[in-house]
């Protein structure tokens, strides 16, 4: 599609939702990253309204909570989503989760073929709406100020409601500036990263590439396979971002040999820890190409690490923090390392940020953020809650989380999440304390839940393992994975009763090491 199409497509469907709705409105989007679904994003944008992301993989009570918590008036989604030559329901699930009005897209061709509640409307008739406009593909833009809501995004909380994080007008140039100056991106590139609307790389993505003039190149289909690597290199992709859990699944099922990837100019991967071994192996796909290095957040709308072309790079490993971020390592004391030491501590960020957030939607954001947080050459440090190492060399690797949110698949979620979920599974089931790590070779956390079984019952570790798997999938999220189940008669406990999930932490790093050595 070129960009005179985009635009006027834009423009159409921007037509169509002023008839419908009104000025700051929130409308929810809950679909895989298709040409459609951007041009949606960037109409409810242009017309004023407000984005409110979803991932398309949300189980019907997570889109809900989020329907609910952004009070959306209605939401884009498609009728199924189409992987491996098979239709998996997506409107079902939406359905199931709100009352509020659903416009459903086609997955295949032109028209659907469910029957739609009475209050919903198929995307031919919602876009039959401007038939009677004497310029249905020309609307008007909608000026607003820079600190006006644009979109709303979700990252877990450690209890109750994911926090509902507003970005504005701010974030697109954010995004942009960071593609510029960290990934190199120019007009002429080519830039793919399988993603998604509902996570705060999806926008990134976007903003990155239209504010840049580059070519967005989108796969429709999953990224694991032999499919995607052809389409990487018919498209002539020049940028190609990954998350390492995909990089893995590509280096270990050879999938991606045979193929020409040499007018890519560099990788970039966020999400996850990588495995340097992983990475070494994907720069080898284009000559030795480097592998920009990404860490960030939602509230952030970017990162605060990022690698650059302008200095040497480590696999698995930041070179500096990213374009206007300040960022120090703080001992057990709140007190910042020397800026040249090597350590290991929890990060503080410079709170002058452009594109962070300055309040949130359902949350305290100075309690939060800055609550506690030490003062540094006059300001009172940002909390994001990130264990950072410094290295010999001056490079950054993230360690883990000070706090009890984990990072499953790229995907933030909190312990308490989890164990509420894992202790409706089982009538066996006292207790569980859910925890993460990377393994000892390096690459994504993997998963762990410790057990309390009630008195008088018994259970196997690995039918649990199972039982948690296909709760978790079902309740919060298709991708999580269990990888361990082990049964304790108690946890760890402070004087006044506080479960320590880091003492259960480092026993499965235990674990997994003395597994690496077998």
């Amino acid at each position: 599609m070129t960009l005179k199409e985009l635009r006027q497509q834009v423009m159409l469907v921007a037509n169509a939702l002023k008839i419908l709705f009104s000025k700051g409105d929130p409308v929810a989007i809950d679909m895989p990253m298709t040409v459609t679904a951007v041009i949606i994003y960037l109409a409810i944008i242009y017309s004023g309204l407000v984005v409110v992301s979803i991932a398309d993989s949300f189980a019907p009570k997570e889109i809900a909570t989020r329907l609910r918590v952004s009070k959306a008036k209605a939401i884009f989604t498609q009728d199924y989503i189409v992987r491996g030559g098979k239709n998996f329901p997506l409107y079902s699930r939406v359905i199931e989760a709100t009352d509020c009005r659903v416009i459903v897209v086609p997955a295949i061709g032109e028209n659907i073929d469910i029957q739609l509640r009475k209050q919903d409307i198929s995307w031919e008739d919602f876009l039959s709406s401007t038939k009677h406009l004497s310029r249905p593909d020309y609307c008007s833009p909608v000026y607003q100020s820079a600190d006006s809501v644009t979109n709303i995004l979700f990252s877990s909380g450690t209890t109750g409601d994911p926090k509902a994080i507003p970005c504005t007008q701010i974030s697109p140039i954010r995004a942009a500036s960071e593609g510029w100056a960290q990934l190199d991106l120019q007009p002429g590139d080519v830039f793919c990263w399988p993603t998604n609307l509902g996570w705060v790389m999806g926008p990134i993505l976007l903003y990155a590439s239209f504010l840049n003039g580059a070519t967005l190149a989108l796969y429709h289909g999953s990224p694991l396979g032999h499919g995607f690597g052809k389409f990487i290199q018919d498209a002539g992709v020049t940028i190609l971002g990954t998350v390492p859990s995909i990089v893995k699944a590509w280096h270990s099922t050879g999938c991606m040999e045979g193929l020409d990837w040499t007018k890519i100019k560099l990788f970039a991967t966020t999400g996850e820890a990588s495995n340097v071994d992983d990475d070494l192996w994907l720069s080898s796909r284009a000559y030795y190409k480097p592998v920009i290095e990404c860490c960030g957040g939602t509230e952030l709308a970017s990162s605060y690490l990022q690698g650059n072309v302008l200095e040497p790079q480590a696999f698995g490993a930041f070179s500096s923090p990213s374009l206007t971020a300040g960022v120090v390592i703080l001992d057990e004391h709140g007190v910042p390392y020397p800026d040249d030491e090597p350590c290991v501590g929890e990060v503080g960020l410079f709170p002058i940020y452009m594109g962070a957030t300055n309040r949130l939607l359902n949350a305290d954001h100075e309690k939060i953020y800055f609550k506690g947080m030490p003062i540094y050459n006059g300001m009172q440090l940002r909390r994001h809650g990130d264990i950072i190492k410094r290295t010999i060399g001056g490079f950054y690797i993230v360690q883990g989380r000070a706090d009890d949110t984990m990072n499953l698949g790229g995907i933030k979620t909190s312990s308490i999440e989890i164990e509420r979920v894992c202790e409706q599974a089982d009538v066996s089931i006292m207790e569980t304390a859910a925890v993460s790590c990377q393994p000892p070779t390096g690459g994504p956390e993997l998963l762990a839940i410790f057990v309390v079984l009630k008195q008088g019952f018994n259970a196997q570790p690995d039918k649990l393992k199972m039982i948690f798997s296909k709760a978790i999938q079902r309740n919060l999220n298709p991708l999580f994975k269990v990888s361990f189940v082990k049964i304790v008669p108690e946890f760890p406990r402070t004087a006044s009763n506080k479960l320590l999930r880091r003492v259960l932490r480092d026993k499965l790093k235990e674990e997994l090491h003395r597994r690496s050595k077998i």
